[in-house]
């Protein structure tokens, strides 16, 4: 039976990671960690994994260390980060310990322990930073421009993996991973912020409603959370150590479009309105990646659609 240790289990991603690994269909055993897990977490219930909980501050070593040694895990799944691009410029600080503290903890544990397992240090598609039009699409061997904090702080725990799989050769494989949205994604993100606006519009009974929003000229190449999931699961099974792969849609879209796409499912008319408070100092105009490295390496290509994913936030949302 495998083990997966699961940092950050309480984010979206970490449920759905859970989903798909119990829809494998073979009986697994998991452990998730988070500073706080709140009571609907616990209550997760999956048929194949056998599955137990830890509140524990990922910055406190010698309490993850005994974690680590008591449970051994066979893959740790590194979700655990400060993953506000917006809150990263209030909280610069903060951001970059827990983006690369938590991490390097990780890394020197199983290093020091000599704990035999592949870890996976989740980045992000914020690395590349502010690109040209001739850049896009984005692949994993540009050079690395980030322009938030966040984005340095990703680009930094990138780093460190790369050095500590030359210099100790841990099992440790990168992901530069796009914007990724699905149902369970918190309010303070873009997509399920728009949805929750909109859908609670619609619930007063209003046709035209008035949507706050930062710049939504931007294009991202957003990616279902399921397809992530299923895409770091693929790379457990055939990615390579030290090396970095993109995890996206190979698709970019402008915030209007998904509003546009949001007006459409809603079958109400949607009157945007800039936010100062949501409009960032320095953001990003258009990030669209290239899947073809795992693909080629795994076999693992996206099979949502932008459409899909945005109907199952709204069904989440409106349950």
């Amino acid at each position: 039976m495998k083990k997966y240790l699961i940092t950050g289990v309480s984010g979206f991603v970490g449920y759905h990671f859970l989903a798909h690994l119990n829809a494998l269909g073979e009986k697994a055993e998991a452990l998730g960690l988070d500073l706080k897990i709140p009571q609907e977490v616990k209550g997760y219930s999956f048929e194949n994994v056998k599955l137990n909980f830890t509140e524990i501050n990922l910055l406190e070593y010698k309490a993850l260390e005994q974690v680590l040694l008591s449970f051994s895990p066979d893959y740790i799944v590194h979700l655990a980060s400060f993953s506000s691009v917006g809150k990263s410029w209030e909280m610069p600080s903060e951001c970059f310990l827990n983006n690369t503290s938590i991490f390097l903890n990780i890394a020197e544990i199983v290093r020091l322990n000599k704990i035999s397992c592949r870890i996976l240090s989740v980045g992000s598609s914020e690395e590349y930073g502010n690109v040209k039009d001739a850049d896009i699409p984005l692949k994993e061997n540009m050079r690395l421009h980030p322009s938030n904090p966040y984005a340095i702080a990703r680009v930094s725990q990138e780093m460190l993996s790369e050095c500590y799989v030359q210099a100790y050769k841990l099992d440790i494989i990168l992901t530069r991973s796009f914007n990724h949205i699905g149902s369970r994604q918190r309010l303070d993100f873009v997509i399920p912020s728009f949805a929750k606006q909109i859908s609670d519009g619609v619930r007063q009974g209003q046709k035209e409603i008035k949507l706050f929003t930062g710049n939504i000229s931007v294009i991202r190449d957003f990616i279902d959370v399921r397809d992530v999931v299923s895409a770091y699961f693929a790379l457990f099974s055939n990615g390579k150590a030290g090396e970095c792969y993109n995890v996206c849609s190979g698709k970019g879209h402008s915030l209007k479009e998904v509003i546009e796409m949001f007006a459409k499912i809603f079958d109400v008319k949607i009157i945007t309105e800039t936010d100062p408070k949501r409009v960032r100092p320095l953001d990003n105009k258009i990030i669209i990646g290239s899947f073809e490295k795992i693909k080629e390496y795994t076999g693992w290509e996206p099979k949502f659609s932008l459409e899909e994913s945005l109907r199952d936030v709204v069904g989440f949302l409106e349950n």
